[in-house]
């Protein structure tokens, strides 16, 4: 698990999967650090979808920084244990 404080599930909007199936790039728009970083992704596999769920939260070393109103694009990369091969991709956190 991660190290965050106040960790909560973030909707991503995008998922693309690398040429070999063995990974995904996601995407989700979110805040600057340290009031908003990611915490931990959580991947669930079936024999037909992939779950992917991301946490985000404040950076516990920064607890008193005043925070700026400003969406930022985060990527992440997440390694599947299996080959995506046409298995649906969904968001946890919806």
């Amino acid at each position: 698990m991660g190290h965050t404080l106040n960790p909560r599930k973030i909707a991503w909007t995008s998922v693309t999967p690398s040429a070999d199936g063995r990974s995904l790039a996601v995407v989700w728009w979110s805040g600057v650090a340290p009031c908003t970083v990611l915490d931990r992704v959580e991947v669930e596999e079936s024999a037909t979808r992939v779950t992917v769920t991301l946490y985000e939260g404040r950076d516990p070393r920064h607890p008193d920084t005043a925070c700026i109103a400003i969406a930022l694009e985060k990527t992440t990369t997440v390694r599947l244990a299996a080959p995506l091969d046409g298995r649906e991709v969904v968001d946890g956190a919806k």
